[in-house]
């Protein structure tokens, strides 16, 4: 599993729109996506991050290699912000691990 992490600045006069957003453009998620997440910062709240959890490198560079703007990236900008991306590798998830058991 890999994890992207999208993270923009977002004001807070556009939260409701990227929550709106993210709840109309991530509705349906791709076969190869697990899990995704909008969540806020408690610590500085204009900072946003979309992590989405995919089941395999692949999945994610063949979303990437796709035509057109990656959804996430659609979604901030809805909201008025460009976001950056950094990739994780997933090495344990206890979730993941039990249903394998």
């Amino acid at each position: 599993m890999v994890m992207s992490v999208l993270e923009a600045r977002v004001a807070p006069e556009q939260w409701e729109t990227l929550r709106a957003a993210y709840g109309n453009r991530a509705s349906v998620l791709p076969p190869g996506i697990v899990e995704s997440f909008l969540v806020q910062s408690s610590m500085d709240p204009e900072s946003w991050r979309i992590m989405t959890i995919w089941r395999s490198r692949e999945d994610l560079a063949a979303m990437r290699q796709s035509e057109g703007t990656p959804t996430g990236v659609l979604i901030f900008r809805d909201a008025g912000a460009e976001p950056t991306l950094t990739v994780f590798a997933v090495w344990a998830n206890p979730r993941a691990e039990a249903s394998q058991r």
